[in-house]
């Protein structure tokens, strides 16, 4: 966004009209005149013309109604426009109030009122329960629309830490802000003091006091690293257990006979999965193309485990996974979207098991462009189930007892395609993003083993770029054959975003220029410059973070990250719901069967789902991502008073994260403990800056930090600042953030005179 721009429709140091339009259509707020001389830096002298602009857009009717734009209201600090509730009471009219589940901010959360008619027919809703709604901004908050009800009255589990209290105890629930529930001696089941244990409440609450309850279940105690899995799971009210009858469904199930399937059993699939995978949903093949048409092209197969036979619209089963929308993963257990009798045995693709697939054959050039493909309903048999480290090793010369057979057959022939498919996406200049995963290894007790940087392989690479080219596959598809598709859409930056990342990127002597087209190349020419400076990892960092969400939608935007026009989840119907739709999409195009899309499963339908599936998938992003901050803070309990080194990974209104090089765990340094000074945050320059000393903490600094604290049952790290060996200071630091109201600060020297103060040598 242009913040002086002057162009055409605007006085000199006026933004356009266009520039206008867009930040009122881009921001979830009410936008009046304050808010948008404020996003441009309007002065008071140039206030009169801005506003003599806006009653003449007013009055040629170019201020038009904002749409709505969950990531946008986010970010801003509003609700998204779906999200997970829970009904807390009833105001003056009647009329059902909510919160959001997971408000974690220091303000107030924002009013919700649940009216009466916003509840869908048949679906009454009441106090203590959870939902997935859809929000409408309202004149004093948010009117609600009831999407689907997430618990059901009189039987909700609460987690929580059972503490003795005389002869009887209470349960302090682990999620932050719930009031402890009461529990009898004779409801305790014999649970002792720091127990974790799962409880029902009474049906109905009482007058005063706490909420009286019955302890169903003990957990463990609340010290062992296995329940930490637990915690998360349920304070983010990820489903566990599958209906009876789902259960009954799946045990059921049987493997489909070859019937109208396209026979494939003789081509020597294999997959390739991580060493502890479970589930086996994709399988690989790939030739020479033998057509003298197309010299040095390849021939390649995805064989894509072919859930939608099993999982059929409006079953059992079909409501179960969709309560769930995605498996989620821990260090120590998977939730699994389907029953195990599916995900772990007949849908996954298991050596030597004859397995129900649908399989995409793909023909490319040398260059990796593709020509053609084609879909086809089929029977497979896996040769071989291989791991990424051993298909690398083959790669590399190095066979073991399984591969050694299957080299020149299959493993050369995959790595001879993936070859010619990298040649097409580096031409493609996808965002070419390195941000490094960490994986925890439990021991047999469940307790970290080991944190380490996951290796990024060759073989890792093949896998990907098959399962890219077969998801666009399958988009094409459905749009050839005018088949709603359930597209993985994800936008370009934010306008905002990008100006915030436009001036750090200036301040550390990079430009990112505006008026051109944005692509990801740009921001990749970007990263190729600072690759081997300082401080080449946080560029990846901020990069990274002004890029938008990713999320399901059946109308198409585009891929911005991947370069691609067009994009759909096809390849891991296992643990995505997506996948099953696009699945149940094909079907229909390619008329395999009766068991495909709906055609009543329109366009407003798959909206609607689009957004659950989205909450969904943020839903188990932050649990397993809540999970692992509390396997490191246990990892790092007995460490307390150790030092570490690190970077500040993030600056904040209250103070600095890092992130400790040994672990990756992500700590707190309290703006309050950075000594005698007041410290203004540089939001655009992620900086926190001294407005007496002139003290610059800012993103990317490498920092020594001593731990002062680790509660493994909430995974916060406390941290206090030892040492800062400083990045270059930013070309444009400043010593106040545009003139806004301090911040929360450091302590000053109590009752000292300025003029004393300023005179006080510098700390280091």
């Amino acid at each position: 966004m242009s913040k002086r721009s002057g162009r055409r429709g605007a006085a000199p140091g006026l933004p356009s009209k266009a520039d206008i339009r867009k930040f009122i259509e881009e921001s979830p707020g009410r936008v009046g005149r304050r808010e948008i001389a404020r996003a441009f830096n309007i002065s008071g002298a140039e206030r009169p013309a801005l506003k003599k602009l806006l009653v003449e857009m007013r009055e040629a009717g170019e201020l038009g109604p904002r749409p709505a734009r969950r990531e946008r209201a986010e970010e801003k600090g509003g609700l998204p426009s779906v999200t997970v509730l829970e009904i807390t009471g009833h105001d003056i009219d009647g009329e059902l109030l909510a919160v959001p589940l997971r408000w974690r901010r220091r303000v107030a959360p924002p009013q919700i009122i649940v009216a009466a008619e916003a509840q869908q027919s048949g679906q009454p809703v009441g106090v203590g329960e959870r939902v997935l709604a859809r929000l409408t901004p309202a004149d004093d908050g948010y009117l609600a629309t009831v999407m689907r009800r997430l618990t059901v009255p009189g039987v909700r589990k609460i987690l929580g830490v059972y503490q003795r209290v005389g002869r009887d105890g209470r349960v302090q629930p682990v999620e932050k802000g719930r009031q402890e529930v009461a529990i009898t001696h004779e409801d305790a089941q014999g649970a002792r003091s720091g127990e974790l244990v799962l409880v029902t409440l009474e049906s109905s609450g009482r007058a005063s006091g706490p909420r009286r309850g019955k302890v169903v279940e003990k957990l463990g105690s609340v010290a062992d690293a296995r329940a930490v899995s637990l915690i998360a799971i349920y304070e983010h009210g990820i489903p566990v257990e599958f209906s009876e009858a789902a259960l009954e469904a799946a045990e059921s199930a049987r493997q489909p006979a070859l019937g109208d399937r396209t026979d494939l059993r003789d081509v020597p699939f294999v997959t390739i999965d991580p060493a502890d995978a479970r589930d086996h949903d994709d399988a690989v093949w790939a030739e020479a193309d033998q057509d003298p048409d197309n010299p040095g092209g390849w021939v390649v197969f995805v064989a894509i485990a072919d859930v939608a036979h099993f999982v059929k619209p409006g079953t059992v089963l079909d409501r179960d996974a969709l309560k769930r929308g995605n498996s989620t993963y821990f260090p120590d257990r998977v939730v699994p979207m389907l029953p195990d009798a599916l995900s772990g045995g007949l849908c996954s693709l298991h050596e030597g098991e004859d397995r129900a697939c649908m399989a995409v054959r793909m023909v490319f050039d040398a260059a990796g462009n593709k020509l053609r493909h084609k879909f086809i309903r089929s029977l497979i048999n896996s040769r071989a189930s291989l791991t990424y480290e051993q298909v690398q090793a083959a790669e590399d010369g190095t066979p073991d007892t399984m591969t050694a057979p299957l080299y020149e057959t299959v493993i050369a022939p995959l790595f001879g395609a993936y070859r010619a498919l990298a040649k097409a996406r580096d031409a493609r200049h996808p965002l070419a993003l390195e941000v490094p995963e960490r994986r925890i290894r439990l021991d047999a007790e469940g307790h970290v083993a080991s944190i380490a940087v996951a290796e990024r392989l060759a073989a890792h690479q093949l896998i990907e770029e098959f399962m890219i080219a077969a998801n666009v596959c399958a988009a094409e598809e459905l749009e050839r054959h005018h088949i709603p598709c359930m597209y993985r859409v994800h936008e370009e930056p934010a306008l905002e975003k990008l100006e915030s990342l436009r001036e750090f990127l200036k301040s550390m002597g990079y430009e990112l220029a505006r008026g051109q087209l944005l692509t990801p190349e740009i921001f990749n020419r970007i990263l190729a410059k600072a690759k081997d400076t300082e401080h080449v990892h946080v560029l990846h960092q901020v990069i990274l973070r002004a890029q938008s969400q990713a999320h399901y939608s059946p109308e198409n935007q585009g891929h911005f990250g991947l370069a691609l026009p067009r994009y759909a989840h096809f390849t891991s119907p296992i643990r995505r719901y997506a996948d099953i739709l696009v699945h149940r999409g094909l079907i229909r195009a390619c008329r395999f069967g009766d068991d495909g899309l709906p055609a009543a499963q329109d366009i407003a339908a798959l909206k609607e789902i689009g957004e659950e599936i989205s909450g969904y998938e943020r839903r188990s992003m932050a649990a397993e991502r809540d999970s692992a901050d509390r396997y490191l803070a246990a990892y790092l309990s007995d460490r307390v008073g150790a030092e570490f080194e690190g970077v500040i990974s993030g600056v904040t209104r209250f103070g600095l994260f890092v992130s400790l090089d040994e672990t990756g765990a992500d700590g707190l340094v309290p703006i309050a403990s950075l000594g005698d000074d007041f410290y203004d945050h540089d939001e655009a320059l992620h900086a926190l800056v001294g407005r007496r000393t002139g003290k610059f903490y800012h993103l990317g600094d490498a920092v020594t930090v001593r731990l002062l604290e680790a509660v493994p049952v909430t995974g916060g790290l406390r941290l206090e600042l030892v040492s800062v060996e400083r990045s270059a200071r930013p070309r444009h630091a400043r010593k106040s953030a545009r003139g806004k109201p301090p911040v929360r600060r450091g302590k000053p020297k109590a009752k000292q005179p300025p003029h004393k103060t300023r005179k006080k040598t510098r700390k280091r």
